[in-house]
């Protein structure tokens, strides 16, 4: 269990620490961290799915800023997918990887009768559910989903995907992002989500080899219809530039979301329509992340920090949707999930919609350098591994 201080038991030295936390709007004290092994265990699993990235959660019901309610389903969205079967620890041959999958969970518990994972298929053979179809895109290209959300004006399921293509030759991350994409999914459309429809993100910085900018990384839907404590009618979606993995956000309306001609972007003083003057609202990000509301009003940035031989889950507090954010705050150590030198924790991010009342469920991913040497031998490495903050109010 990791622990981030408690404010001091003295009556006087608590008042004065309060005193302080208040002031200093960049930084948490007041919560503890430990581990949420009753969400690990709901994706340990042996047939079938069982393993993936991404993790990113979307309430159906289009309520992001507070826990879903017994009835309502969430999708969850993965990335690179593992389908196989595992019989006493031991991996069975056949195993075989698609490009990205989903489940849906019932409610907002981690019960293993609650969850169903979803994995496309055409003549019985297992398939990526979304493939590419935006001008342009190859036979060879492939999606890594983003962050999604169900838009609360038009009922429409918005997921942002990158477009990327293998590159063998590369020797670490054997892939190449050459753009960005929406998924758009119509209200009551259901898996496999023939009905969906794709359009270009035409908002993308192409950099040198491997390294890139665009937008999906996280989204805040700050509407009242999606619960926001403090609603001002926009959509805030957080994307990564590079170099320095840089935070940048745009935002529109819940009724333009899907014409970007009214897209606007924060340059470090006001909202442009250019997206190329897009600011840095702090860097050293994760490819994958999230942003949320704190009880006390305040914004949660958390991601994945520190490089990925060594990294841990870390916080960063914001004034606003734009900062500025206080200093990194390392809150988890995921050594506790490295099995061997090989092994990497990435992409950390929170889950409002699935967090209890004074609490923010926590996950990040768990991948290896020699993937496919590895997998074998342990084959529940490629899962989310789950942790809550818990506040002290």
């Amino acid at each position: 269990m990791n622990i981030n201080g408690y404010c001091i038991p003295s009556v006087i030295l608590a008042l004065f620490m309060l005193g302080a936390c208040q002031s200093q709007v960049g930084v948490l004290t007041d919560f503890t961290v430990q581990a949420a092994p009753e969400w690990d265990i709901l994706f340990k699993r042996d047939s079938g799915w069982f393993g993936g990235d991404g993790i990113f959660a979307i309430p159906l019901s289009a309520i992001e800023h507070r826990l879903s309610e017994d009835q309502d389903s969430t999708i969850i969205l993965f990335s690179d997918t593992m389908i196989g079967e595992i019989t006493k620890d031991s991996l069975l041959p056949g195993y075989h990887m698609v490009n990205n999958s989903i489940a849906v969970l019932k409610g907002n518990q981690p019960a293993e009768d609650k969850i169903r994972f979803y994995i496309k298929q055409t003549d019985r053979v297992d398939q990526s559910l979304f493939i590419p179809t935006i001008p342009d895109a190859t036979e060879k290209q492939y999606y890594w989903l983003g962050d999604g959300f169900v838009n609360p004006i038009t009922s429409k399921t918005h997921i942002f995907a990158y477009l990327v293509e293998n590159h063998p030759e590369y020797e670490v991350f054997s892939f190449d992002v050459e753009g960005g994409a929406l998924i758009n999914i119509p209200e009551g459309s259901t898996f496999p989500f023939t009905d969906s429809y794709q359009t270009k993100l035409p908002f993308f910085f192409k950099h040198a080899k491997q390294l890139f900018g665009s937008f999906g990384a996280g989204v805040l839907v700050n509407l009242e219809e999606a619960g926001a404590p403090n609603p001002d009618g926009y959509i805030y979606i957080y994307g990564v530039n590079d170099p320095d993995k840089q935070l940048i956000v745009s935002r529109v309306t819940a009724s333009k979301f899907e014409d970007f001609g009214f897209w606007t972007f924060w340059d470090g003083s006001t909202w442009n329509s250019d997206y190329t003057q897009c600011a840095a609202i702090t860097n050293n990000v994760s490819n994958e992340l999230s942003i949320s509301f704190l009880p006390d009003g305040r914004v949660i940035l958390v991601s994945q920090v520190g490089d990925l031989k060594k990294s841990s889950v870390g916080i960063r507090i914001g004034k606003s949707l734009v900062g500025p954010f206080g200093p990194i705050q390392e809150i988890w150590d995921c050594e506790e999930a490295i099995e061997e030198p090989e092994f990497f924790a990435y992409n950390a991010k929170a889950h409002p919609s699935l967090s209890k009342p004074g609490e923010l469920l926590i996950s990040y991913n768990v991948n290896s350098f020699a993937f496919w040497d590895q997998i074998g031998d342990y084959p529940n490495l490629y899962r989310p591994r789950f942790l809550k903050m818990i506040f002290n109010q």
